[in-house]
């Protein structure tokens, strides 16, 4: 069966995948020919949110929900590269990224991977990796990234109440990271709408939410500037040089601060 974190892996070139993971992939690419460049701009968010994190904002220890497929600049050494002490916990329910993730991300004292069921937040937080590990007296960062967008409301506890429920447990100061498929409700949305048909014929379900049912989501956070937006352009390390791809407009990402 095709993997959402293996097909990612594929898109980032990696090689931790097989031919059903490629295959989705192409199908993708045959829709939305950037489908390649929305992976490479979600992991370049991502990093440029740990650096927000890790630097200015002081934040030394990481809670990430859905980790996939070790790539370069995991969350941990972003975040390790600014300090050395930083604690990073990841989390993951895919066999292929526990059994090549444990070896690659678990590389130092810092890093620990568990295998956990990230839509099920009493299963993580209850952890005994994650407590031993992490300090939740202290503020931390949640990290959500490009992993709501697979779930469902007819699948369990419905997205907002999912994470509204890791918001609850974490303490005020902390930081939510996250980035989600997304419907503009304009001329781009005939590209969320044929990439959500593909993925939701494959097990590798994916679902495209409009802003209102983001905001939902982040209901009570405090949002960093500039809000939700396309994720190029939530921190972007320079002036765009050509323009972005219709795509892009089809994923949008946030970071926010728990009051």
């Amino acid at each position: 069966m095709p993997s959402v974190a293996r097909a990612y892996d594929a898109a980032l070139g990696g090689k931790d995948n097989y031919e059903v993971d490629r295959q989705l992939l192409a199908q993708l690419n045959q829709a939305v020919p950037e489908v390649n460049i929305i992976a490479v701009s979600n992991r370049a968010f991502l990093t440029r949110a740990v650096r927000f994190l890790a630097g200015k904002a002081g934040i030394d220890q990481f809670l990430d929900c859905g980790s996939g497929l070790p790539t370069a600049e995991n969350t941990h050494q972003v975040a390790q590269r600014i300090n050395p002490d930083a604690q990073v916990v990841y989390v993951d329910n895919d066999p292929v990224v526990l059994a090549h993730g444990r070896a690659l991300l678990e590389e130092n004292d810092g890093t620990r991977l568990i295998g956990a069921n990230i839509f099920e937040p009493d299963e993580v937080l209850k952890n005994d990796v994650v407590t031993a590990t992490l300090d939740f007296d202290r503020p931390l960062a949640l990290m959500h990234v490009a992993t709501l967008h697979h779930h469902s409301a007819a699948e369990g506890m419905p997205p907002a109440q999912v994470l509204q429920t890791y918001i609850d447990a974490i303490p005020s100061g902390s930081y939510v990271v996250f980035s989600h498929f997304f419907d503009p409700e304009d001329e781009n949305s005939p590209i969320a709408h044929r990439v959500q048909s593909i993925l939701n014929q494959s097990i590798s379900r994916g679902f495209f939410r409009t802003r209102s049912e983001i905001e939902e989501m982040l209901d009570g956070l405090e949002l960093m500037e500039p809000g939700i937006v396309v994720n190029d352009r939530w921190w972007p390390t320079g002036p765009r040089t050509e323009p972005m791809p219709a795509a892009g407009n089809c994923i949008v990402a946030a970071v926010g601060r728990k009051p």
